[in-house]
């Protein structure tokens, strides 16, 4: 049979938000179901969170309007969002995972990357999807890949609650004849730039010359899109929680930010929060990071030492704000974080202080072996 190797698994939990509503409502099962803002969709500004499979052959999708949701299909049924309820749904989700012998990285309420070692993928996914089902009552959709991008892909051809496997094997096969926007990390914007350059599929991305794309598209962006077309991406699982000697919040948004003032509003709104806990923890805040995860991967982390430890909000949510201005805030946002560090109590420090460095995670664009 086949040698143990390393792969990935991306799970993603099916139509999630309206999943954990229909098992609080099963009497709504099979209705049109759209769940946002506080459920009256005559509210203005408020958008769908989610709609079930009967909401959105009206039609229905998530970031509509619940005014449009409404017009589109005016026997739905509206629910108000309800996080923590998701939170914990989550936190169940994520807790049988982490009970199999496999590396879990999780990227949201209702998504985690997994690695694992293992001869045979489809049958470990098999069992994790399984053990999900029979201990939360949710379906999810496993896509397995060589890295992080064929694995992403991969879960969405698996939908619903299916599993499907997408390497460097069956790339081309798969994905050639795709339009260019098929790629996680390519949205419509950029595959309309990259059509007006005569690169309409992923095969003809995949086979352009770097140095064209890098004068054309930017010399991160150009050969970045060309890695991706390749099926090329991040084969590395996270596990660790991202400050350990202090305090993180974070944000993950059902749809990608591009508005730098929301950015801004959602940094500070963080650097509020985490300044708070420090005070009702007690604790001095001496460094400041700022998270931002964008499409299609790339996670960064930039930080500053404050000149003195603080207690004082003003100063952390400025400092945050400051360190924001640092970041690329080009490409669509998905994620959002801010992160303090705490004076060390005598007893706890550590044997060697970390020096302050810019911390910088990102896959390629140099290619892989």
């Amino acid at each position: 049979g086949a040698r143990p190797r390393d792969w990935i698994l991306h799970l993603d939990l099916d139509q999630f938000i309206a999943a954990v509503e229909l098992l609080r409502h099963p009497e709504l099962r099979g209705r049109p179901v759209v769940v946002g803002g506080t459920g009256d969709p005559t509210q203005p500004r408020t958008v769908a969170a989610t709609a079930t499979y009967e909401a959105r052959a009206h039609g229905v999708h998530s970031g509509m309007p619940l005014r449009t949701a409404l017009r589109r299909c005016p026997d739905a049924v509206f629910l108000p969002t309800d996080p923590p309820a998701y939170e914990a749904a989550s936190q169940r989700v994520m807790d049988v995972l982490r009970e199999h012998p496999v590396r879990v990285e999780v990227w949201g309420w209702d998504e985690a990357f997994i690695g694992a070692a293992t001869a045979d993928p489809e049958a470990l996914a098999a069992a994790l999807q399984h053990a999900v089902r029979e201990r939360t009552c949710l379906d999810c959709s496993i896509g397995i890949g060589d890295n992080k991008h064929q694995a992403k892909l991969a879960s969405a051809f698996a939908k619903p609650a299916g599993i499907y496997r997408l390497t460097s094997d069956n790339w081309a096969g798969v994905m050639n004849d795709r339009p260019t926007d098929a790629l996680w990390g390519i949205g419509a914007k950029t595959a309309r730039k990259l059509a007006a350059h005569g690169l309409h599929t992923v095969a003809q991305l995949a086979a352009a010359d770097p140095a064209d794309l890098a004068r054309h598209f930017g010399p991160t962006n150009g050969p970045w899109y060309r890695y991706l077309a390749l099926g090329k991406g991040e084969a590395e699982v996270v596990t660790t929680p991202w400050i350990a000697r202090g305090h993180s919040r974070e944000t993950t948004f059902t749809h990608d930010l591009t508005d730098p003032a929301d950015v801004d509003a959602h940094v500070t709104a963080l650097a509020q929060q985490v300044a708070r806990d420090a005070a009702d923890a007690g604790r001095e805040i001496t460094r400041v990071t700022v998270k931002i995860r964008s499409a299609p991967f790339v996670t960064r982390t930039r930080q500053t030492t404050l000149p003195a430890p603080t207690t004082d909000a003003a100063v952390v949510t400025g400092t945050a704000r400051a360190v924001l201005a640092r970041h690329d805030l080009t490409r669509p946002i998905r994620l959002i974080g801010v992160a303090v560090d705490y004076t060390m109590p005598a007893r706890e420090m550590p044997a060697r202080e970390m020096p302050a460095r810019e911390a910088e995670t990102e896959p390629g664009p140099t290619p892989g072996p």
